[in-house]
């Protein structure tokens, strides 16, 4: 009998190990679905702030995924200008 209630408790700490660790992971994946997104002006492909090569055009950020867009989209500046 004392064997079956130490095997309980031991699968009962387990379970609440597990069910914690499963929480933490829900979150940080729901904060990562919530991370906003930005548009490459260039090629068109969404990217997060984190991933960005961030420019400035007339006090404005923008957010390029590489710094070959960037360096397209200042070419594109300089032509219109």
């Amino acid at each position: 009998m004392g064997r079956i209630l130490l095997f309980a408790l031991v699968g009962y700490f387990i379970y609440i190990l597990i069910k914690k660790s499963s929480a933490g992971k829900l979150a940080k994946k729901k904060e990562e679905a919530e991370e906003e997104t930005f548009r490459d002006p260039v090629c068109g492909v969404y990217l997060s702030e984190g991933d960005a090569v961030i420019g400035r055009h007339e006090g404005e950020r923008i957010h390029f995924c590489s710094m070959a867009c960037l360096e397209k989209y200042r070419e594109q500046v300089e032509h219109t200008t």
